[in-house]
């Protein structure tokens, strides 16, 4: 029998071919494009009373997750708060099984029970999904722990908002992860308003990367609209703390284009905010951009792509909608692990 490779010694065998920079940047525009149709479907539904509880959207924020998942390997593990439905696709969760959680339904990823907010894939590194302000972040520097204790060559990623930045539980997390230097990225997507109050009057300091300071934990910013510019920073440092450096914190400067939550009519924003935000920062467009004058992909090419990722939205709806709901006796199911 072949002995079984380690963890680490798998993530060090040697890798598939690279990609060619004109299909790195079509793969992005591919999963920001997935994500941003996804989102208008998922809002779509919510409007028809077919996703119930709460449902934040993540459009106008693709480029922060994408950007910085393709700077992870195989093995690192990700965390994020409520706002979480891109970071489910771009680790690489079926479409159609996120769909059946957003609509409650058993072929959803925690059974229909955990909806909109509370959605696992242990299976590619996907610890949730968590509606509580902050909470994910100690979360995140606990499975950063368990990577260094397991010696498995793995960081965590753990996103968070503008508000949550003013939690205290971030701040023990930053002091347990700066003391025993744990490999783990803390991500802050800066949208602007937390809820529906302005980081400007939120916040003491504008430079949310600086908070870590303290603890010695560097801090930088980036463009959270430029996807090529957050996979570049990402790389940086994601190379930086899987090589021993200790904690990071990236800030990325983002938008959102819908309320806080689709309960919200954001009415604390003015239109004109919103619509230069949407005609000259959208991430898509950005880099549709910059694809078409490499000359990279023409218009039949995006044309094919937007039909491909709608087709996939499309039969997510429906097998969300085919998909049976939970039997009433799952009330009782994983409400208790036994140790």
């Amino acid at each position: 029998m072949a002995a079984r490779m380690s963890p680490r010694a798998a993530r060090q065998s040697p890798a598939a071919p690279a990609e060619s920079k004109a299909e790195q940047l079509l793969g992005y525009y591919r999963q920001m494009l997935l994500i941003r149709r996804f989102e208008e479907k998922a809002g779509q539904l919510y409007g028809m009373g077919l996703i119930g509880g709460f449902c934040h959207l993540y459009i106008g924020q693709e480029a922060v997750a994408v950007g910085i998942q393709h700077a992870l390997q195989p093995g690192d593990s990700v965390i994020t708060g409520y706002r979480d439905h891109g970071h489910m696709l771009v680790c690489n969760m079926d479409p159609r099984r996120v769909m059946a959680e957003l609509t409650g339904r058993s072929s959803g990823y925690s059974k229909g029970k955990g909806g909109s907010m509370h959605m696992f894939a242990r299976s590619v590194g996907f610890y949730g999904g968590h509606g509580i302000v902050g909470a994910q972040v100690p979360l995140g520097t606990g499975l950063a722990f368990a990577h260094r204790y397991r010696e498995d060559g793995g960081i965590c990623v753990a996103y968070m908002g503008d508000g949550a930045v003013n939690q205290g539980q971030v701040y023990e997390s930053f002091n347990m992860a700066a003391l025993w230097k744990l490999p783990i990225l803390y991500v802050i997507e800066n949208n602007r308003y937390a809820m529906g109050t302005s980081q400007v009057r939120a916040a003491a300091g504008q430079h949310l990367c600086e908070r870590g300071h303290a603890y010695g934990i560097p801090g930088h910013q980036v463009d959270g609209m430029d996807v090529v510019e957050v996979h570049a920073k990402a790389g940086e440092l994601v190379q930086q703390v899987r090589g021993g450096g200790g904690p990071v914190i990236l800030e990325a400067l983002t938008y959102r284009y819908r309320g806080h939550s689709m309960s919200d009519p954001a009415k604390y924003r003015t239109k004109e905010e919103v619509q230069e935000m949407r005609e000259r920062h959208d991430p898509i467009d950005l880099l549709r951009k910059v694809i078409s004058d490499q000359g990279a992909a023409s218009e039949d090419e995006f044309k094919r792509l937007d039909k491909e990722v709608r087709d996939i939205v499309n039969e997510a709806a429906r097998f969300a909608q085919d998909a049976p709901e939970p039997d009433p006796g799952e009330l009782w199911t994983d409400v208790l692990v036994e140790a």
